[in-house]
């Protein structure tokens, strides 16, 4: 093995080495500011998702209560629910 090539390779590479360094590092924080984006979004889509959710099934479960509650009439009962606000 020669040697003599050792040296000269190492005396090239740590300048490469240090010149990359702060590219790489500004790579880096791109792609955290990145993925911290991607993960705000995704909560709060699923916060959006979870009141939708929330409102549909207080919706259901005025439907049950109607079609179960046999001592309402199903017309005044729609009435009534008509002029009340969702949330």
């Amino acid at each position: 093995m020669d040697f003599s090539l050792i040296i000269p390779f190492v005396a090239v590479c740590i300048p490469i080495v240090a010149l990359a360094r702060r590219p790489f590092e500004r790579w880096l924080e791109a792609k955290e500011r990145i993925a911290q984006a991607t993960s705000n979004d995704a909560a709060e889509r699923a916060a959006q998702y979870a009141a939708k959710t929330e409102r549909l099934e207080s919706r259901v479960a005025v439907l049950e209560r109607i079609l179960t509650d046999r001592g309402t009439h199903l017309s005044d009962e729609i009435e009534r629910l008509r002029d009340r606000p969702l949330n």
